[in-house]
This record gives C-alpha cells, structure tokens and sequence, in this order.
C-alpha cells in the first residue's frame, strides 16, 4: 500500500508541474477512488481540467469548484458496449443511461446499424448529446443496401466488392468494428464465408467482430464454432453479444459454454462477452415467426393469410419451434410496445390473447401473433433464461455488462426495465446483496474491460491525461427502481456523473448538458 500511495502522490506532483497553468476546475476530495483496471478502492482526491483528469491521489492544489465525496465511490463513466441507441439524434440526453453511470455509448449491434457512419457522426457533433457515442457498422444493414430485398442468397463477387467497399468505408469513418445479428433478416441467409469477408476488412483496420450469433439455444455450441472460425480465418478479435442460454431444454448449460470459450481463448483466440441483469430478452416478436414467413416483406405476409394451406405450415413450424425450446404456449413472451393496440403492451401473449378473442389457447395466440406481424408488428420482453446460467456468466473475469437497449422515451411501451436499471442492477443486486462480484471487479468489467477491447482510447480508467467520465455512487445506495411492469424508472445511488469534465447528472438529476463526443476508432 506505501508504494501505491508514493506512486499516486508522485503522479499528482507531476501533474501539478506539468499541466497546472491554472488550478483545476473541480477537485473531488476524500473519494473511494476505483481506477477501473480492478485495482480495490483507495482513498483519495481526483482533479479535472478542461475536460480531462489531471491528477489522482493526493491533490494539494484548490479547485475552483470542491466537492467532498467522502464515503461515496469515485470511479470512470461506464462503457456500454451493446446499445441500440441510434435514437440518441432524436433524444440527446440519453436520460435513462446517464442516470445509471453510463457516459459511452456503443451503438451499431446485432448487425443494424446507421450505413453512413461519417454523415451520422457529423449530425450527431453540430446538435450534441449528453453521451459520448461510438458505433460498430451492422452487416445486416450493409447487406440490405447492396442485396435489397434478394436476400435468401449469397451475394454475387460484386455484391460482395460492394459489401467490402461498405465496410471499408465504415471504418475510415471511425467504425469500432462490425457486429452481426444472425437470428435477424438479413442476416440469418447469410453464409459463414460472407462474414469472414466482411470481418476481414474490419481486421485489417484493427476493429473487432460483435455478434448476436445464430443461435442462444438449441444450437448454441455450432454458433460459437462458427464465431470461433471467424476469429480463426479473419484475424480479428470477435465478441459474443449478450450471452445466455435461451432454451428452456437447454439450461444449465452455462459450464459447457464458458469450457468451450475458454478452450478457443487457450487455443489463441481473443473472445470475449457481454450480458445484461435479467433473465428476461427483448426483441420483436417476428422473431417468434418463422423467417421464410416474413422474408418477403409485411405484403407478401399478409398474402400467406389467403392460403389456408401457407397459413397451416406456419401455425405448425411455431408450435414445433416451441416444443424444441422446451415450451408449451408462449406465456414467457410480454408485448412491450404494439402500435395498433396499446392496451396489449405489459400483457403476456395469452392474455393478450384472451383479451383480443376471448380465448388464450395455443391457436389463439398464434392468431394474434400472425395478426400483430400483418398490423406492423410489436416489440417483445421474453422471460426464456435461468438465474443460474445468468450467474455462471457474470463470474466470469471476460463477461463486460451492456443493457442491450435504446434511449428510452420516457412512459412509452411498456419495454425491459434493463434500459432503465442495467448497470446499477449489477451494483445493488449482485455485488452489494448477492456478493458475486467485488465493487471494484464490477467497475472493471463495466469500463477498463469494455474500453480495451473495443479500442476506445483514454477513457475507462481513473488516469492522468484520461477524459474526464467519472462516476461517483454510494454503494449501499445504488439502486436499480425498473421493473418489468413498471419500467420507466430511473436508478438512483448517483451523486455526480461528469462527461468530457462536465456535470451531467446531479444527486439523481440531470441536467441539459450535451458534453458528449463522438469516439471515433484510432
């Protein structure tokens, strides 16, 4: 401990020599200090100036603001390596993920993303946002652009120069990497030699490969092959978006996985994992349709419905996929936000069902299945995971916690209450109650790890010359408030959240700052 402290105290007094033409902006004093590299809290001061932190231990010099966190952990703005937060132009302040600690965002997952990142950046730059905001390029979206709606095959060799093109484009505009979503039109008719073509130019610009894989479930172990290949024959870290065991024939299975990760990772490759703190997915819930059902677009659909012959192979390719998963109705799947008929959203599909005809058998909600795809479809909320599995992978050291959400608009839908309480769930429930992980072992996992392995530099860690995200939360406070009913509540445990140097939130409150910046890849 002597020689840490007469490391902090000597990086202090070079800051002060160095960088303090002007005293600091803001001084936090008397902090538990977490540096986000896993290291246990040490008690301390960290000083800010012009956006950046300049020294952290023992400040002498007076800020021109002081705040004095005793008892409160001081820690770096988390990283949210899996968001769907393309919304953010529309909703700069990003509320929902401010108010739990969160100061970047990763946008562009499960393989949908903005197409022209460049434009994006720049719109996002001249009208601000609360957040910083980085992006992976989505294979699906680049594969639309080139294929069209002629999906169901493989690209021809100029359609997949233009894929490239894409691609490589994408990355000059500062792409972090590219991300798949392979349960997804038009991913799922992708074939495996298409992503390695496409991975191997975000590997060659040094990004990383993010994907949402073929299967969660069933067929879990062939996904991972298949991720693992990837990695093999692109030359690129790859990543495995929010695991989990989505099957309910197939829980337990968490030890296999984390073995079968673990083996590719001794055998060289780089993998890694992200999860969220629930037991519960969300999707859309075409994603309960078979995909040849709804490949050829909402008009094509709604002709199945005139062919009592298509309409039966569909009602009996459901009913299959679910006795496969281990399921007899879909009673674990809740609709979250349903345009054409709001009064469904909260509902689980039978009784949803039973409002809508009266009856809640196993056609009955098939019907109002296909009816809610034919009207322009629904967001879902689906309880398919075990709090075992969920655990298993929390434990492990390369497990990083993402929401897997947007920004949230507040009091619409009823949606998973992750978008709202992710990060300070992980904090209140399973390091403060469970004691699963350490307070410093979660800040690791929710900034240093996140920042390393998706190239975003100078931020993740409580260090001199690092920008200024900074969190600072009570641990026997934090508090995740959302629940699956009552989603639109935010978490609370948070003194100060500062981006870029700048105070964002307040004691629970945020205010109208957009001091966030766009991260581009180096």
């Amino acid at each position: 401990m002597g020689c840490r402290w007469f490391l902090l105290s000597l990086t202090s007094l070079l800051a002060c020599l160095t960088c303090w033409a002007a005293p600091p902006d803001l001084v936090l004093r008397n902090g538990l200090l977490i540096d986000g590299t896993g290291n246990p809290p040490v008690k301390g001061d960290l000083a800010v100036r012009d956006g950046r932190i300049v020294a952290v231990g023992v400040v002498a010099e007076k800020g021109l603001k002081e705040m004095d966190v005793a008892g409160w952990v001081v820690a770096p703005g988390f990283i949210d390596v899996h968001t769907h937060a393309e919304n953010i132009e529309d909703h700069p302040r990003a509320e929902n993920f401010l108010r739990m600690g969160v100061t970047t965002l990763v946008l562009g997952n499960c393989g949908s993303s903005k197409l022209k990142l460049g434009e994006f950046f720049q719109r996002l730059e001249v009208n601000g946002t609360a957040a910083n905001v980085a992006s992976l390029i989505g294979h699906g979206t680049v594969r639309a652009q080139v294929m069209g709606g002629s999906f169901r095959r493989a690209p021809t060799e100029d359609e997949l120069n233009q894929i490239r093109a894409h691609t490589a484009q994408a990355m000059r505009d500062g792409a972090l990497g590219m991300s798949t979503g392979l349960i997804y039109l038009p991913g799922t008719f992708a074939k495996t030699e298409e992503l390695v073509e496409m991975a191997k130019i975000v590997g060659a610009r040094g990004g990383i490969y993010a994907s949402h894989m073929r299967s969660e479930g069933t067929q879990i172990m062939e996904a991972l092959d298949e991720l693992c290949r990837i990695a093999r024959e692109a030359h690129l870290p790859v990543h495995v978006s929010h695991i989990k065991i989505a099957d309910k024939n197939r829980w337990g299975q968490s030890a296999a996985v984390l073995a079968r990760l673990a083996a590719a990772r001794k055998d060289g490759l780089r993998i890694t994992q992200d999860q969220y703190a629930y037991t519960a997915s969300s999707t859309g819930l075409r994603q309960l349709l078979p995909d040849d059902a709804v490949a050829g677009g909402r008009a094509r659909f709604a002709e199945l419905f005139t062919d009592a012959d298509a309409k039966a192979r569909i009602v009996q390719q459901m009913k299959d996929r679910l006795r496969q998963g281990g399921r007899d109705d879909f009673a674990y799947a809740m609709i979250a936000h349903y345009k054409h008929q709001t009064n469904y959203n909260g509902l689980s599909v039978p009784e949803a069902a039973k409002a809508h005809s009266g009856r809640a058998t196993l056609d009955d909600q098939i019907d109002l299945l296909l009816e809610i795809e034919k009207n322009g479809g629904a967001s879902g909320v689906f309880h398919g995971m075990h709090e075992d599995d969920l655990r298993a992978f929390l434990k492990d050291a390369h497990t990083m916690f993402a929401s897997d959400s947007g920004v949230r608009v507040f009091a619409e839908g009823v949606p998973h209450p992750r978008g709202y309480g992710n990060n300070a769930r992980y904090l209140a429930r399973y390091v403060r109650e469970e004691r699963l992980l350490s307070v410093a072992e979660a800040v690791r996992r929710m900034t240093s790890l996140p920042a390393k392995t998706f190239g975003i530099p100078q931020r993740g860690a409580l260090q001199v010359g690092h920008w200024a995200d900074v969190v600072v939360f009570n641990t026997d406070k934090v508090q995740d408030a959302a629940t699956f009913k009552a989603p639109h509540q935010y978490a609370t445990g948070f003194r100060l959240v500062l981006v870029n140097g700048k105070p964002v939130v307040e004691d629970d409150r945020q205010n109208d700052g957009l001091h966030g910046r766009i991260i581009r890849a180096r």
